[in-house]
């Protein structure tokens, strides 16, 4: 720093400097303004617009939750339509097919999910693909359902593994395949560290191999 011999030698060069960079820091002291203060309003607009979202989805869920289909469908319409960027409007849309199912419109829920499976999210993914190959079983799509269990990605499917392998056995069951199924259970039950659900369809199997073989030689 320069070092001045008299105040009034330190109060022109002060001068001097306000002249040349006073402008410069006026501008940027309002830009620095607005930008706390626009960063704050924003703030304060997503928190107000998660709170929406999120009571609107409570609401969905009690409507739901009491079988009131019609108004749920509305909550989860409006729900979409306001919030679309939000995790609460994926699972308006994940509630939507349940909907749809509840209606006994399979093919809409299919359709439904099928478009959630486009998404980034790998969770949400998950649990619209395990929704849907239930649909496939319940369809008897069996075949499209194993293939879309095939074609999901291993390591995005790790943590659900167990659903995975509980769905491969019983769409392998549905086809009387039930060595495969056999297989897939036991998958299941390691990942899921033993169910009794899992044991139970895995007794069912070995039933019926035991009574199959007595029946042939009858």
């Amino acid at each position: 720093m320069a070092i001045y011999d008299t105040e009034e030698e330190q109060v022109e060069a002060l001068k001097a400097w306000w002249k040349e960079n006073g402008r410069s820091l006026i501008i940027g002291a309002i830009l620095g303004g607005v930008f706390i203060v626009g960063w704050d309003f924003w703030k304060d607009h997503q928190q107000e617009q998660a709170i929406e979202a999120s009571s609107l989805y409570s609401e969905l869920l009690v409507f739901a939750d009491q079988e009131k289909d019609n108004e749920a469908t509305k909550i989860a319409t409006q729900l979409i339509k306001q919030f679309p960027k939000s995790n609460y409007a994926n699972y308006a849309i994940l509630m939507q097919a349940k909907l749809k199912v509840n209606a006994g419109d399979l093919a809409a829920a299919k359709t439904i999910l099928e478009g959630l499976l486009k998404q980034k999210d790998v969770e949400l993914k998950n649990v619209a693909r395990i929704r849907l190959v239930r649909l496939m079983l319940a369809t008897k799509d069996y075949e499209k359902g194993l293939q879309l269990i095939s074609d999901a990605d291993p390591e995005k499917t790790k943590s659900f593994s167990a659903n995975y392998d509980e769905l491969t056995g019983d769409l392998y069951v549905a086809l009387n395949r039930l060595g495969e199924a056999r297989t897939a259970y036991q998958n299941a039950m390691r990942a899921a560290q033993g169910s009794p659900l899992l044991q139970m369809k895995l007794d069912d199997i070995t039933a019926v191999e035991v009574i199959t073989p007595l029946e042939t030689k009858n």
